[in-house]
Formats: structure tokens, C-alpha cells, sequence
């Protein structure tokens, strides 16, 4: 019995699945033979001594054709602009009414007739090396070292070359800086700037 029901359901599903392929109507047919076997066919009528029952199936209508949803775009990456490089505030111009000469400059010469400019008006002494001898007169070999306590000579730059001796120094400036060693750049960096700035807001960048 549980043979024959498994076939009369499989036989249903293939009909079943047939009517829902085709496009018209299905008609369906249960036999039943004098042992009480069932069978079900479609558009083919019983066979003589059967009981036969018939049931028209309208087809169900066709799914829709599959459209995959698209996916959203993703959204722009909004980048914020790069923040613009703060430019240091430029001092502003100073009239010429209110500019000052510069600070005095002084001329200094060396023992050796070396000369140089300097803010200062007396440089601390120096000692200057002297070549030693033994008692012979001979140079000594003995590594002994002497020198001589010497102070520059310095004279104040007259008023009228003072512009020109301030801008000789911030020259001078600015060769240590641009060629000095590593280790003293900073230093003879934060000089020029300062000499510049005497120049600049004196009457002698006028």
C-alpha cells in the first residue's frame, strides 16, 4: 500500500511540474484497475476496465524574469584639502621718521695687522702663542708652551661709514652661517638674523 502511494505522489509531482512548465491547460487522469492499483497520467484517458477520474489544471503564470537588484555605489571619500602652510608674520615697514642709527661698529686690529668689526670697543685679551728655546737658543723640543697676553686695537667707525661697516658685518654674518659646521649653524644662524634686523630697521635699510 505505501508502494503504491509513493508512486501515485511521485506520479503527481511530474504532472504537477509538467503543468507548470507548459502554457495551456493540463488534464489529469486517476486510474484505478480491478486490484486497486491507482495510477495517474496526464492527457492520456484510462484504459477500458479502469475507473477513471479527470481533473483539468490551469497552469500556474509564469514567474517573472530574474532582475539582480544593483547594488548601491559607494559613497565618494569627501577629502579634506591639506591645511595651508602658516607664513610667518612679516614685521611691518618702519617709517622713516622713526628709524634710528644703527648701534656703534668698531674697527679692531690684531698684533699680527689682522682686522676685523665688532660690537665691542675693548676685546677680552687673548694669549697668543710664543715659540720657546732652550737654554742654547735652540727651538725646545721638550713640548714646553708660552704665550703672550694681547689686546686688539679698536676704533669707532666714523658715522658717515657706518651703514657701510654694518652691512660688511651682516655679510660677514652670513658667510658663518651658510658655510659653518654642523654643529654651529644654528648659532651663527640666530647672529644673522640679528645683525639683519639691526640693518633693516635702522637708517641704514632706509
Amino acid at each position: 500500500m505505501r508502494v503504491r502511494r509513493l508512486r501515485v505522489l511521485l506520479g503527481v509531482v511530474a504532472l504537477l511540474g509538467c503543468a507548470a512548465s507548459g502554457a495551456k491547460d493540463v488534464v489529469i487522469y486517476r486510474c484505478t484497475d480491478a486490484f486497486g492499483a491507482l495510477t495517474v497520467q496526464n492527457d492520456v484517458p484510462c484504459p477500458k476496465g479502469t475507473k477513471q477520474q479527470k481533473q483539468v489544471i490551469q497552469p500556474p503564470p509564469p514567474m517573472p524574469a530574474y532582475r539582480p537588484v544593483p547594488e548601491p555605489a559607494p559613497a565618494a571619500e569627501v577629502l579634506s584639502p591639506a591645511p595651508e602652510p602658516v607664513a610667518e608674520p612679516v614685521p611691518p615697514p618702519i617709517a622713516d621718521s622713526e628709524r634710528l642709527p644703527p648701534p656703534a661698529l668698531y674697527q679692531c686690529n690684531t698684533y699680527d695687522h689682522d682686522s676685523y668689526l665688532s660690537e665691542v670697543a675693548t676685546p677680552e685679551p687673548r694669549c697668543v702663542r710664543l715659540e720657546t728655546t732652550d737654554l742654547s737658543g735652540s727651538a725646545d723640543s721638550t713640548g714646553g708652551v708660552a704665550c703672550e697676553m694681547v689686546t686688539d686695537q679698536c676704533q669707532r667707525v666714523a658715522d658717515g661709514g657706518a651703514c657701510v661697516a654694518w652691512k660688511q658685518r651682516l655679510r660677514e654674518a652670513e658667510a658663518a652661517w651658510k658655510f659653518a659646521r654642523a654643529e654651529d649653524a644654528d648659532a651663527n644662524k640666530v647672529e644673522y638674523e640679528r645683525v639683519q634686523r639691526i640693518v633693516r630697521d635702522s637708517t641704514c635699510g632706509g
